[in-house]
């Protein structure tokens, strides 16, 4: 039986233990803390999960929490005008619905269900030299801790990283006491307000430690007038700040939350980071080999929401090539191969979020500007968020853009 350590215990270091573990792998997962901890910790993201994403949580029979957390039929977007009045509404119909687990509860449940199920769990926060010794106790060593020392094994790819700095200031806050909005009381949507020049508020319904819930996630242009969470300690503060900026830059999303309270102590977050794309393996002072696994190797900014949906394609396409491996050995030539497989489908993510973070050009503003005449629009811009690589067919070249729209109105 073939030894796997994954190391890291988040959406995709944990969907590839469980799917490992179901293939008859020897698993070990390493996670710096104990379900329990991450059950009473801080919010760690807003995952909203699309159907691909979730179909593959699906296929290892993972989605524990479908039944209770809301069905997000929808992906709306508002653009702001110069007076903070709304100058673009719509939203598009999703063709499989999305959904948004707060991952403490998942990760913990997931770890628990791994632990059950026979999986060695070990609670320890792995440096380069522990990798040194299992690189060569184990048959193959997986990184999916994005975060931290491990991560500088891998080197930065410049020439799919084009940033060097963080493009946004992120700032996370899980309430209780939203009301619907006006527009769609009837189901569940994603509602992505652009704010332009300073940055956008994301809204999106999820289920949490307390149930229902919602998440307001202001992503702010560094050094602008939403760039003000750095510093905040408190949970209260940290939740006033961001009404205060809805109340001043998306007035109509303000007016349903006057009545929110925070879910819970851990509720908020915030922080930064540059998106960048890594090169996939790892070489540790031994002569050992690691393959990096989601964020560690392809880190987008969650402006297009994208981070847990990357982690569980990611998870997924390791999976298959591990299985379709036998017994062959898990040398560089293979990681590389791996790597390169999801690749495929990880670039369509970067290339579409990238863009999103530098002002749009005149014919995306035309397709988010006709989205809200044309219902086709709307509902492919919506369906894009499940799956990048559509953006390619009409979003980023002008022609491309503009037979599209001449196609659909007719």
């Amino acid at each position: 039986m073939r030894k796997i350590l994954v190391v890291g215990a988040g959406q995709s270091g944990l969907q590839l233990a469980l799917g490992l573990q179901q293939h008859g792998y020897e698993v070990t997962l390493m996670s710096n803390r104990t379900a329990d901890e991450i059950r009473s910790g801080r919010v760690m993201s807003t995952q909203c999960m699309f159907h691909t994403a979730l179909q593959h949580e699906r296929d290892l029979q993972l989605n524990f929490w479908e039944s209770q957390a809301p069905r997000i039929e929808g992906l709306g977007v508002s653009v702001a005008g110069p007076e903070s009045q709304r100058v673009v509404d719509w939203v598009g119909k999703l063709n499989g619905h999305a959904q948004s687990v707060d991952q403490r509860v998942k990760m913990a449940g997931w770890m628990e269900t791994f632990a059950q199920r026979g999986g060695q769990l070990v609670i320890h926060g792995a440096a380069v030299s522990d990798l040194d010794y299992f690189s060569r106790t184990y048959d193959l060593v997986l990184v999916s801790a994005g975060k931290g020392e491990l991560v500088s094994m891998f080197q930065r790819d410049a020439s799919r990283s084009p940033f060097t700095q963080p493009q946004r200031a992120l700032a996370v806050a899980y309430v209780h006491g939203l009301g619907p909005r006006p527009e769609h009381p009837e189901f569940d949507a994603v509602r992505c307000n652009l704010v332009p020049g300073v940055g956008e508020l994301f809204i999106m319904p999820t289920y949490t430690l307390s149930g229902r819930a919602d998440i307001l996630f202001w992503e702010g242009v560094p050094g602008g007038p939403l760039d003000v969470f750095q510093g905040v300690k408190d949970p209260s503060e940290h939740l006033a700040l961001t009404l205060e900026l809805m109340e001043r830059f998306t007035p109509w999303e303000y007016a349903r939350a006057t009545n929110v309270e925070l879910t819970d102590a851990g509720g908020t977050l915030s922080g930064r980071y540059a998106p960048t794309v890594r090169n996939p393996i790892g070489r540790l002072p031994g002569g050992g080999s690691v393959l990096g696994v989601a964020d560690v190797v392809v880190a987008n900014d969650p402006i297009t929401g994208q981070g847990s949906n990357s982690a569980s394609k990611c998870a997924a396409a390791y999976l298959a090539s591990i299985v379709e491996h036998g017994d062959k050995p898990f040398d560089e030539e293979w990681m590389q191969a791996t790597f390169d497989r999801y690749w495929e489908t990880a670039q369509h993510v970067t290339k579409w979020t990238n863009a999103m973070l530098t002002p749009p050009p005149e014919h995306v503003l035309n397709l988010i500007g006709a989205a809200g005449q044309l219902q086709p629009v709307a509902d492919r811009i919506a369906n894009g968020f499940n799956d990048p690589a559509d953006f390619e067919n009409f979003w980023f070249d002008p022609e491309k853009a503009g037979g599209y729209l001449a196609s659909v109105s007719g």
